[in-house]
Formats: structure tokens, sequence, C-alpha cells
């Protein structure tokens, strides 16, 4: 005979609570994230409060050398505009920024110089030569090409030194006042046994170069080709400098674009092969 059995009361398992506030892990993360940003505001009010305090204040502007053409008049009006803070705040790119924009100014090096001062050293532009646009008009445009070959904006100096005017002139295209500047050096070594000076050069769109002299001779040297090279017609010049002076007077041309011979007024050297018999380059 089977047995019955018994009933009794059953208990029912509590079931786990749900919610975020019932999450360990996320409740942890919070928790940091809290911290971290409890953390940054302090620093930041820490900072800000610092920045405020007459604490470390910059008493001094240490030059490492003296400017030449930069006055003390433009140093100080550049560090009141852009120099503010105290030792340890003081944004050094803005201040290098300020005097890098002040005339005659290539490059400026700014760091600080424990416990109150700011170190600069300045690299000044030394002009090379005047530089002026293809087409303008304008016997000076204001620009100037330095010795690295960069084309720069500045005010003369009141006292007219560097002396701009007796610097020689380039025209060319765009990005072309490197290359006049290394040719300048060229035709200057080139000319100086008959002791004369590059008053200008001029390469034109289609890469044709032309010179002018200190004594007003203009010298047409075309392209430079491999077979036909600048050098080897400005020697040619050279060559015949005494019977070209001698024959030419003020704004003279000579052409130089023969490969045997020059011409200059329409009058062709007898001493080489006529010009019109060759063909220009």
């Amino acid at each position: 005979m089977a047995k019955a059995k018994a009933k009794g009361n059953v208990r029912l398992q509590d079931a786990e609570p749900s919610g975020l506030w019932h999450q360990p892990a996320f409740l942890n993360l919070f928790a940091d994230l809290l911290l971290v940003l409890a953390t940054a505001a302090l620093a930041w009010a820490a900072l800000t409060t610092l920045q405020r305090l007459p604490l470390f204040p910059l008493r001094e502007l240490v030059l490492t050398e003296k400017p030449g053409l930069v006055s003390s008049a433009q140093l100080e009006h550049a560090t009141r505009a852009a120099v503010s803070g105290n030792f340890f705040t003081v944004d050094l790119n803005a201040a290098r920024s300020a005097y890098e924009k002040l005339p005659w100014v290539r490059k400026a090096v700014v760091s600080r110089q424990w416990p109150d001062g700011l170190k600069l050293t300045l690299e000044e532009h030394e002009a090379r030569a005047r530089w002026r646009p293809l087409g303008s008009s304008a016997v000076n445009e204001g620009l100037l090409v330095n010795q690295q070959g960069e084309l720069f904006s500045a005010d003369v100096p009141v006292d007219g030194k560097p002396d701009v005017k007796r610097l020689p002139q380039f025209s060319g295209p765009e990005g072309s006042a490197p290359e006049l500047l290394q040719r300048h050096g060229e035709f200057t070594l080139a000319l100086a046994p008959i002791q004369r000076q590059v008053e200008a050069i001029t390469l034109s769109p289609r890469r044709a170069w032309r010179l002018e002299l200190d004594n007003g001779v203009r010298i047409e040297l075309g392209r430079d080709q491999e077979r036909h090279p600048l050098t080897e017609r400005l020697a040619r010049f050279v060559e015949h400098y005494d019977y070209i002076a001698a024959h030419s007077g003020k704004q003279q041309t000579v052409d130089m674009r023969y490969p045997n011979g020059f011409a200059m007024n329409a009058a062709i050297n007898s001493t080489l092969r006529p010009a019109s018999q060759e063909r220009k380059s």
C-alpha cells in the first residue's frame, strides 16, 4: 500500500535586488569618475589661483645678443602685448610668435631663466637684394630677399642702415628668389676680373636671364643650356669687355644669346662669327 507524502509549507527564496544602485562594479566605476573630475577641477582652480597671485612674477627680459635692427621700443611693445602670467604660467609660444612678427626678425627663441626672467634669442634677416615681382612697374615693392633666399617685408631703419637702395634688384617667377640669389653669387665672381657689379637680375617666365650692370650695360644671357651654359656666355662677355666698353654707351644692350658671338646695338663683333648666322638660345 503506497504511502502518501505529507504536504508541508513551501518557502520561496527572495529574489535578488536589481537596479544600478545594487551593482558594485558600476558604483566603483562611477566613484572613480567622480574622483577624477574632482581632482581635475581642484587642479584647474589651483592653477587659476596661482596665476592671479603675485608669486614668481616676471621682472626682466634677457637678450642673448644685442639686436642690430630691432629697437628696444619694439621689443618692449611686443613683450607687453604677448607676455602674461608668471614664471611658470607664461605662454612661451605666444611670446615667440609676437617677437617673430617684428620687422627684421626671422626667428625667435624664448625660454625661462630662473628665477624671474625670460631669455630671448633673435635671428635677424640679413638683406641681400630687393625684390620686384615680374610685371610690376614700381621701383620698390617693399619686399627684400634675405641670406636664405626668403622674401620678407621690413621698414627701413631711421638711420638708413642697411642701405637697401644699394642692394641689387631681383625679379623672377614666384619661388625663384633662392635661385636668383645663388646665381647672383656666381655672376659676381665671373665679373670680378672687369670690376663690374650686378645691379639687377631678371628671370623671365621662359627661364631667360638678363643682367644689368652698374655702368648701365644690359646683358641678355638667354636660357641656360647644357651645350651653352650661362657661365660660358658670361665668360665670353668678360673676355671681350674692353671692346664692348669702348663701343657702348649708357643703357647699351649686349646680346650674348649666340653660341659663338654677341651683338650690341645691331653691330656685330667682327672678331667672332657673325651673330646673324648663329641661332639664339
